[in-house]
């Protein structure tokens, strides 16, 4: 094949050439585009790096537009409504509709298949309510008793996404938002920017393991630094980033090509490497320090909610930070929780697809965990897991949390598309890119009201679920009320899968259930390892 095409171009040269001189030298651009198709051709068949390219030249590449060419095609032409990955269509039409404020009803029945494994529904009762009756916007408050500044938390939020990893105007829409509809806006690990205060909106201050605008230039973390970060009346709690969903115990990365010199500087990083922040922390090692941090970090801000967000991984080693709050009587004023399908950025493949604990299973064992060993009634907790129509809202407070973050869901009011092209810099919509060409097309006195409109609109139909569910207080809501179907003739409630253990039964041994004698035996609040010397657990 590679002979008979370099053969095919040679022959079109020469034809070209004689038309050229014999019929009018006007045609010389016909001689041009075949020459230069003819060095393309001997430039493919001679070049080592790509085989197929190699053995069947210039045709060869018509692969490489097909591979652009597929995701873009599969979307929009092939893919039912049911089966997008991440997000179905019928996820994504939802945010765009509310984000638009339009018709967002469906008509003749619903496209899912109810009788098949792993079909969610709620229950709910004869004795609905009337929706206007419950309090339009119902939030938690959000502090322990040692907290002087608790924070009223709506119960959907903007889940973190940095600046870097997002471009300055999704940034500033998304503040926008917030600041209209009186939510809170995370910042992500990349630090508090210019545009994070552009529209004043409520910010949670999250810190990851490279410090980003508390960082010393040794990049471990600086207590003046978060002491002027904090001191900012738009900054109303602050996180600290343990793990996250799309790459657990990996740390984040921002590509070399985001990083421009305003980031740079923001950051307090070097231009043209990647942002590659470690996969631990240099302020704490053990679980009794994280928490001696959180304290400190309370005292540092005055008194404003400080907690930490994490995938959960090792369950002992949550139990050990859950050891070290009863030793130290400090806690945590809210505790965030992240499902391994988690992630608006740049992952590597085995950390997205094979790394941390699921969203529902996590949220259920950190929520137990906090009854076991008498705690929730101080830690709020906040859910983060592809969360995205009212009955998301409700499922994750069926399984304990207070409330709840959304960040691709978000994007998507933005104006994002689900292009994948997130860690490319060429985000078509200018949400995820610093190219400021693609920045231009978003414009943010439109996305912030967009983004306003789908959270006051997916709060009403969290609302509307409770009162179908004849309930008028989110604190109502229980995991008897949502059911999932584990085959085609069973269904279980999430109480039946994931059933409640007794308030303080992980302070005594002799009450601990037999499901957590193992990781509570090796949980040691002095090192986040296992303690596996003598450990004999006799299993019921």
């Amino acid at each position: 094949m590679r002979k008979t095409v370099l053969f095919i171009c040679l022959l079109l040269v020469v034809g070209a050439g004689l038309l050229t001189f014999i019929v009018s030298l006007s045609l010389w651009w016909i001689l041009a585009i075949t020459v230069i198709i003819a060095i393309w051709a001997f430039y493919d068949a001679f070049q080592p790096k790509k085989a197929i390219v190699r053995n069947f030249p210039i045709i060869g590449r018509s692969r490489y537009a097909a591979e652009w060419l597929r995701p873009k095609l599969y979307q929009y032409f092939i893919e039912p409504d049911t089966d997008g990955r991440p997000f179905s269509r019928l996820d994504r039409n939802i945010v765009y509709q509310r984000s638009k404020e339009v018709n967002d009803t469906t008509p003749f029945g619903t496209q899912l298949n109810i009788y098949q494994e792993g079909y969610e529904w709620m229950n709910h009762s004869i004795a609905a309510l009337d929706h206007h009756t419950i309090p339009e916007d119902p939030r938690v408050l959000v502090g322990g008793k040692n907290c002087k500044q608790p924070y009223s938390l709506s119960l959907f939020n903007v889940s973190a996404m940095s600046f870097g990893s997002l471009s300055k105007n999704a940034i500033m829409a998304l503040n926008g938002g917030a600041a209209i509809g009186n939510f809170a806006h995370n910042t992500g690990e990349g630090g508090i920017s210019p545009y994070h205060d552009k529209h004043n909106g409520d910010l949670i201050y999250q810190i990851g393991t490279g410090y980003f605008g508390c960082r010393t230039k040794d990049g471990n973390f600086s207590e003046e630094l978060f002491v002027k970060r904090t001191q900012a009346s738009n900054v109303k709690m602050v996180e600290i980033k343990l793990s996250q969903g799309a790459k657990p115990g990996h740390g984040g990365i921002l590509p070399a090509k985001k990083v421009t010199e305003e980031i740079a500087e923001i950051r307090n990083i070097e231009m043209g490497k990647d942002v590659l922040s470690p996969p631990y922390h240099t302020a704490f090692k053990t679980p009794l320090e994280l928490i001696k941090f959180i304290g400190r970090c309370q005292e540092l801000s005055e008194g404003k909610p400080i907690g930490f967000k994490l995938c959960v991984g090792q369950k002992h080693e949550f139990l050990a930070i859950c050891k070290a709050m009863i030793e130290t009587g400090i806690r945590p004023d809210f505790i965030s929780v992240d499902g391994g399908e988690g992630g608006t950025g740049a992952a590597p493949l085995e950390f997205s697809n094979s790394v941390g604990m699921p969203f529902i299973e996590g949220l259920s064992f950190v929520y137990d965990a906090l009854i076991g060993f008498n705690l929730k009634k101080e830690i709020t907790l906040i859910a983060s897991g592809k969360i995205v129509s009212g009955f998301h809202i409700f499922r994750a407070i069926s399984l304990g949390a207070d409330a709840c973050y959304s960040a691709r869901a978000m994007m998507m009011a933005v104006g994002c598309i689900q292009a994948l092209e997130c860690n490319h810099n060429t985000c078509p919509t200018g949400v995820a890119t610093q190219d400021n060409a693609l920045v231009k097309g978003l414009v943010v006195e439109d996305k912030k009201h967009r983004v306003a409109n789908y959270h006051k609109e997916t709060i009403v139909s969290f609302i509307e679920l409770m009162a179908a569910a004849g309930i008028d207080d989110p604190d109502k809501i229980n995991r008897a009320h949502v059911n999932r179907r584990i085959d085609p003739n069973r269904t279980r409630t999430y109480n039946d899968i994931f059933p409640y253990i007794p308030e303080g039964c992980l302070l005594d041994k002799s009450t601990i259930p037999a499901k957590y004698r193992t990781d509570m035996a090796i949980a040691d609040l002095n090192s986040f390892s296992a303690k596996f010397e003598s450990v004999y657990i006799e299993e019921d």
